[in-house]
């Protein structure tokens, strides 16, 4: 295995490393990868990837690429001739040309069939709808592929699964991750700014499934996996340090996030979960994603769904970090707690009785738990509370740092932004929590009965403004109550 950082390269084996050190996390990512075998990031990497081809193909195997009309004309197409100059045999692309394309089953499909009428190993020159269509053919046709970044809009290009449409609901398919990653930074940083600003975001998603992951760790769910949470924690903030830079397209910016979106699909790759790179700020997208939400005619990116998904948690965190749960009545929650006749009504009356409720039916089936497993829950709950909440203290930035960030790169933080109100942003809350069984802090708030109140605090009933100077009939909030301050503005982000 070889791992590239900047183009300097280096042989991959365990060990130690500081969020400083890009070559080591790389070494150990590779170390730990169960397909990616090689990972280059760097400036003018289009001309080498003939070479990398070979290094993990062969010289005599052809190769397919496979594109969009738009990454055809970013990359393809220099690509293409980088093959021709190093006579290598290629098979002629794939390139879907439909303008409403994204990560739909029927896509995958057609490049299957094209896959089966060659043994050509597939190119796939792209994001996130290239990537995971092709992830998913090149499985069912028997080969793995080559991935060539054409943005950093998401972190699936290392993660081992398929994230498809599929008869209307967004579907993990189970498919090894590429053999080999080329990131080309020039062709990254020159990617149009909504899409990096996407991969910002979901990048930024990870501090709060981090948190997530540190509860269900601490009330013995779900155990941190070391390896995993170091890939993805340990270079995390750096990798988030500049999002100005990320919006402008500068180098140093888009590389360090490139590599930090690279390393949470190591994680995912190595504990074949998307556990470390996905919480409860990834529900609200795939709820919103199941609902076929759209914002000016189309629907807004994955990473602009989880950026208010984020920050929406975020604030949820900071209204249960404020709650003494170590005092919490374990008698009357247990008492209280919903049956499953409770919760069937509630499917019903918060998703209808088509797919999305049989979804949640599912769903809340496997996490189902008795009053005396939730009793021993909350009694440990209780146990840890005053340690995990300053384990949360210390991981979690505050939610308005968070919503600055996101705005500093150009992704939305507040739900107007993709076109959801407040009010259903707060019955998402309850939504996104019955359609996962994974445990987090929707969990967390139900389990120990304080969602609804958490929410009425979040979402306060708005009063009138009668300040003179205020324009007739505007709704305000108190300053520094409920969610955010003054009257419910937002700057516009394209959908």
């Amino acid at each position: 295995m070889t791992a590239t950082t900047d183009t300097a390269t280096t042989t991959a084996a365990p060990g130690t490393h500081s969020s400083g050190d890009g070559q080591a996390l790389i070494r150990r990512a590779l170390a730990a990868a169960r397909e990616t075998r090689r990972l280059e990031v760097g400036p003018d990497l289009l001309g080498t990837i003939p070479a990398v081809f070979a290094d993990q193909f062969g010289r005599e195997r052809p190769a397919a690429l496979v594109t969009d009309r738009h990454t055809l004309a970013a990359a393809g197409e220099a690509v293409l001739a980088a093959f021709a100059a190093a006579g290598h045999p290629t098979v002629e692309p794939f390139v879907f040309d439909d303008p409403a394309l994204y990560a739909e089953h029927k896509y995958v499909e057609q490049l299957q069939a094209w896959l089966a009428t060659h043994d050509a190993v597939p190119v796939a020159v792209g994001s996130g709808t290239i990537n995971d269509v092709t992830k998913l053919a090149a499985h069912r046709t028997g080969r793995q592929y080559l991935s060539v970044a054409t943005a950093a809009s998401m972190d699936g290009y290392t993660a081992f699964g398929a994230s498809i449409t599929f008869k209307g609901s967004k579907q993990t398919f189970d498919c090894p991750a590429p053999q080999a990653v080329v990131a080309d930074l020039d062709v990254i940083a020159a990617a149009p700014p909504i899409l990096n600003a996407a991969g910002y975001a979901d990048l930024l998603a990870k501090v709060t499934a981090g948190a997530d992951w540190i509860v269900a760790d601490a009330l013995g769910i779900e155990p941190i996996d070391p390896t995993a949470w170091d890939l993805v924690q340990v270079p995390l903030m750096a990798s988030l340090a500049d999002p100005a830079g990320v919006r402008r397209g500068d180098i140093k910016a888009v590389g360090d996030l490139t590599r930090g979106l690279m390393m949470g699909g190591f994680a995912m790759q190595w504990t074949k979960s998307s556990r470390p790179a996905s919480g409860a700020e990834h529900q609200f997208s795939h709820l919103w994603d199941m609902q076929h939400h759209t914002h000016g005619g189309a629907a807004p990116s994955h990473g602009f769904k989880v950026a208010v998904g984020t920050v929406a948690v975020a604030r949820l965190y900071e209204q249960l970090l404020g709650l003494p749960l170590d005092e919490l009545d374990i008698d009357g929650t247990v008492a209280t707690a919903p049956t499953a006749a409770d919760t069937e009504a509630d499917i019903v009356r918060r998703l209808g009785d088509g797919e999305l409720a049989d979804k949640a039916r599912l769903e809340m089936t496997a996490k189902s738990i008795t009053p005396a497993a939730l009793r021993d829950r909350l009694r440990r709950l209780r146990e840890v509370w005053p340690t995990l909440r300053e384990r949360l203290r210390a991981h979690l930035p505050p939610a308005a740092k968070l919503a600055e960030m996101l705005a500093a790169a150009g992704a939305p933080s507040e739900p107007e932004q993709v076109g959801i109100s407040r009010d259903r942003l707060r019955d998402s809350y309850h939504q996104a929590y019955l359609i996962r069984r994974r445990f987090t802090v929707l969990d967390l708030a139900v389990e120990a009965g304080v969602l609804d109140a958490s929410l009425g605090r979040l979402f306060p009933p708005l009063r009138r403004s009668f300040h003179p100077r205020a324009r007739r009939g505007t709704a305000s909030l108190p300053p520094g109550e409920g969610w955010g301050e003054g009257e419910r503005r937002c700057d516009p982000v394209p959908p």
